[in-house]
Formats: structure tokens, sequence, C-alpha cells
């Protein structure tokens, strides 16, 4: 979904659960994209409509959007999510990234 960025921060990872006509999912997914053209993460989006991802869709049917923020390790294992659900700013997600890039350090 989003370019390459110069400077990526591999120390953590963001992941929006959402589906296909889900009108928060699309206000989430701006948000998303406008703050990572001002601050690159890894970011990746999961369907929980799609039968692989049926065990995120037992979690989150009810919620999405849902949003984790995660601290990748040393050994590439992710840390628990902090989660922001339904709605949230650009601020909020900054604000857990940034929590999560201090962890790292």
């Amino acid at each position: 979904m989003f370019p390459t960025a110069v400077r990526l921060s591999n120390a953590v990872r963001v992941t929006l659960f959402t589906r296909a006509g889900c009108g928060l999912c699309d206000t989430a997914k701006h948000t998303v994209t406008q703050l990572h053209k001002r601050r690159p993460f890894q970011y990746t989006e999961t369907d929980i409509a799609l039968p692989t991802n049926k065990p995120w869709k037992d979690v989150y049917d009810f919620d999405v959007p849902v949003l984790h923020v995660q601290t990748v390790k040393g050994d590439a294992s992710l840390s628990d999510p902090k989660k922001l659900f339904h709605r949230w700013t650009e601020q909020e997600m900054e604000t857990l990234i940034s929590e999560a890039e201090n962890k790292q350090s």
C-alpha cells in the first residue's frame, strides 16, 4: 500500500484489521496513510473476512477497525500489541508508535 521510505522504522509494526464495505475502516486507512506520509513504519492490513484470517474474525468481528502497534524484538518476535479501536487520530497513533520505538531503545 505504501511506497518504500528512506527511513523505515523496523522496530515497530502497525497492523490494521479491516473488512470491505466498512466505512470506519476506510476512515482508519486514511488516518494511517496520512501518518505514514510523515513518519514511515512497517504496515500491514489484515482483511478479517478472508477465510485464512478466521482467527482474527473470531476476535474482531464486531470491532473493526482495530489497529495493533507492536515492537519487533531482536529475535523477530512481536511484543504484545497496543490497540486502538474504531476511531483514532493521527496523534494517538503517533504516540503509540513513539512509545513502541522508545521501548526498543
